[in-house]
């Protein structure tokens, strides 16, 4: 077997980010994706650096293992063409707001009527049952509404920042994996397709508030927001004589082996750091001591005895490190193909392992309407 979804069909709306990662994470497990795509393509193909002006780095890393069909869904010939795929498919995906799918007539009740048992998934800005319904959103905007921004710039004065990643899209790109996957399973049960909703503002919510809660959890609030571990100022990538380096001492015998090779081992027997309880009110102070620590030696020398006294601990990669990474080396993680018309290509390998239905990479991010002949065909539509 190719991957645990081998045999379901994923009938793939979407564009940018947020819905083609979750479609691309379907179809590594095995499914058969479909991507819709306009005349004109998706827009996140048109981003540079690119060897060819529609076959941008996101749109790549974003969209392999599926075939591309290109519809005009205004027009009643590409309406009728996306219904009669719709009527063989398992899971139909799509993150255009609802009230254009209404005008369209490609709602929820439109899919049902032609496949009673599909899943249907929307996915975009705020649910639909709330005021904010309707409102346009991309993923600066729910970094902001999330509070996530707060948090990047929390530090006393400093300004709100978004974090240097499409966080909130890849978030939301993973509630929509497993909501189709709890979804599959539920149909296998039941026998009936459902609708589902996967709004980004309510995902990151749920995915940022669970340790920053903190003194707001309670009623009467037994403090502020945010989580001090976190959010004090020196929790960073501590420098060392000759770079940077991650390490996270978190319980007792970690503290412990840390002081012992500081050469502090008396710090343990304080009263402020030799408890749990202690230490969660005083992350300044000791985060401000790593840090002057590791400034004394170098990289090398502190990874190899932070790995003998078993610390959590990273050396800080950059992209190009990625690359020569020895784990990922190891593992065979980075995956060189050949595209056939992008050329070489270096992508990232799959991170899930299954024993008895491996998920591989069985398809190059297709070129605009590349599969369109090809699915109408198997699928015996005019």
């Amino acid at each position: 077997m190719s991957g645990p979804l081998q045999g379901v069909r994923v009938l793939d709306l979407t564009a940018i980010a947020m819905g083609p990662w979750a479609t691309q994470n379907l179809g590594d497990m095995g499914a058969d994706v479909i991507k819709i795509e306009p005349p004109e393509g998706d827009v996140f193909r048109y981003v540079k650096p690119c060897r060819h002006d529609s076959m941008s780095p996101p749109y790549l890393n974003l969209n392999r293992n599926k075939r591309s069909v290109v519809l005009n869904l205004k027009t009643p010939e590409g309406k009728r063409r996306l219904l009669a795929i719709a009527a063989k498919s398992d899971v139909f995906v799509c993150n255009v707001r609802p009230q254009a799918m209404r005008r369209l007539g490609l709602d929820y009740e439109a899919l049902r009527a032609a496949n009673p048992t599909i899943i249907y998934v929307g996915c975009y800005g705020y649910s639909e049952q709330g005021p904010y319904a309707g409102r346009a959103a991309v993923d600066d905007n729910i970094q902001a509404a999330s509070g996530l921004a707060w948090l990047q710039g929390y530090r006393g004065d400093q300004p709100p920042r978004y974090a240097n990643s499409i966080v909130a899209d890849k978030v939301a790109a993973l509630y929509i994996v497993q909501a189709v996957a709890m979804a599959l399973y539920a149909r296998e049960r039941t026998g009936e397709g459902q609708f589902v909703e996967v709004p980004m503002f309510e995902s990151m919510v749920s995915f940022v508030v669970p340790e920053h809660l903190s003194g707001l959890t309670f009623e009467p609030p037994l403090g502020e927001a945010g989580y001090a571990r976190l959010l004090n100022p020196f929790r960073k990538p501590f420098r060392t004589s000759d770079g940077y380096i991650s390490v996270v001492p978190y319980n007792d015998n970690q503290w412990r082996r840390f002081f012992e090779l500081a050469g502090k081992p008396e710090m343990m027997s304080d009263p402020r750091y030799a408890t749990v309880l202690a230490r969660s009110t005083r992350f300044d102070e000791l985060y401000g001591f790593i840090e002057q620590t590791l400034a004394a030696g170098p990289t090398a020398k502190w990874a190899a005895a932070f790995e003998k006294a078993e610390l959590p601990f990273a050396v800080v990669n950059d992209f190009e490190g990625l690359f020569t990474d020895p784990h990922l080396e190891a593992i065979g993680y980075w995956k060189s193909v050949e595209h056939p018309t992008e050329g070489a290509l270096r992508t990232p390998g799959i991170p899930i392992r299954f024993s008895g239905t491996p998920a591989t990479i069985r398809r190059h991010a297709p070129n605009l309407g590349e599969h369109t002949d090809e699915v109408l065909r198997e699928l015996g539509i005019d």
